[in-house]
């Protein structure tokens, strides 16, 4: 006689082992060391910029004055705007080297449009439009003729460099109108300077799309997989569009502070921006191939090589040594992001340790 009161059926899934009554599995033990290799790949880039604020501090008793460290922020918010719109733009795979051509372009235009008596914001507005044009053409030889980016945006950087040159003629177009000039340099909110501002608004803006909507999220998708996202059904080519035009419309936000700061529109301004730009993309931890990243580590990375293009000049570098340090410290950015070297370090950090443990043991 089978007693049913005291069987119970046999809901152990196949293939696994059956754990004895009262087992329960122990939480996986991470002690400092295991913590530490989690969070270096993250947090690289907080410890670089301390360690280059301390090496600053060291180098030079004038780094960190309220004067210097004003001048730094204030002249970084231009590259900073840049490398957002730069940093959407590589997450998706590719490039846009047009954006130092168009900050030359949004100069001309606002000191222009300023000079004939429009309005500051009717001239902002006509001048982001512009400039977002201009992007969106980067968008459409990209998705509409098949041309790579780096030939796409590398044939707009001259056009668009060409018309800035037509559009100021002989002569540089000084911009006296005082709104314009509060707006985008002399202008402050509590103590903040109006250019510290505007790219504080625009990278938390930027960081809040990247990870919390949809476009964001298929963003990661196209420069992880574009194939894959476009067989998913996710609108590949819409996206890209709005990519390539955002990158334009920021780059011609960036040249309205230039202008602002300079007082004048010239088709000179913004010569190697988009290098600069690209360089702090990069150094942020963001990959060239594509679906890695955010926009707060561009702009971390934008920080990070403005100071220490600040400590070079504070200590007497001469232009030529500093192009030679920016160089390797883009190559080190590159094996920290692309080449996968924060994990390989943290991995290497971790085996010594495992070592360690087993010679103790042994």
């Amino acid at each position: 006689m089978v007693d049913h009161g005291t069987t119970s059926p046999d809901t152990t899934a196949p293939g696994t082992t059956a754990r004895p009554p009262g087992d329960r599995t122990r939480p996986e033990r991470r002690g400092p060391w295991a913590a530490l290799r989690h969070a270096l790949p993250q947090s690289y880039l907080l410890l670089v910029l301390l360690a280059i604020v301390v090496a600053g501090f060291i180098a030079s008793p004038d780094f960190l004055t309220a004067r210097n460290a004003t001048n730094v922020v204030t002249f970084s918010t231009i590259v900073a705007v840049l490398a957002v719109g730069q940093f959407f733009v590589v997450l998706t795979g590719g490039i846009d080297l047009s954006v130092g051509s168009v900050v030359a372009l949004s100069t001309v235009v606002s000191a222009l449009l300023l000079q004939q008596g429009y309005p500051a914001g009717v001239a902002v507005l006509l001048t982001l439009a512009a400039c977002a044009l201009v992007g969106l053409l980067n968008g459409v030889l990209v998705v509409g003729l098949r041309i790579a980016p780096f030939i796409a945006t590398l044939a707009t950087l001259s056009m668009v460099q060409g018309i800035s040159y037509i559009i100021q003629s002989t002569s540089l177009i000084q911009i006296t109108d005082p709104t314009f000039v509060t707006w985008f340099s002399d202008g402050a909110l509590v103590g903040i300077p109006n250019p510290v501002l505007i790219f504080i608004l625009v990278t938390l803006v930027a960081a809040y799309a990247a990870r919390y909507t949809t476009f964001g999220r298929r963003l990661y998708a196209v420069g992880g997989n574009r194939e894959a996202a476009r067989l998913s059904g996710l609108p590949v080519n819409r996206d890209l569009l709005l990519t390539y035009g955002l990158s334009g419309l920021l780059a011609g936000l960036a040249g309205l502070l230039a202008a602002a700061q300079l007082l004048q529109g010239s088709s000179l301004i913004g010569q190697g921006y988009e290098l600069d730009a690209i360089a702090a993309v990069v150094v942020g931890g963001a990959s060239l191939f594509g679906g890695k990243g955010n926009p707060v580590g561009a702009v971390i990375g934008c920080f990070i090589i403005s100071i220490i293009t600040n400590i070079m000049n504070l200590i007497g570098i001469s232009s030529e040594p500093q192009l030679v340090i920016k160089g390797l410290v883009i190559v080190i950015a590159v094996f920290l992001s692309s080449a996968g070297g924060v994990d390989r370090i943290s991995a290497a950090f971790a085996g010594v340790r495992g070592r360690r443990r087993r010679l103790a043991g042994g």
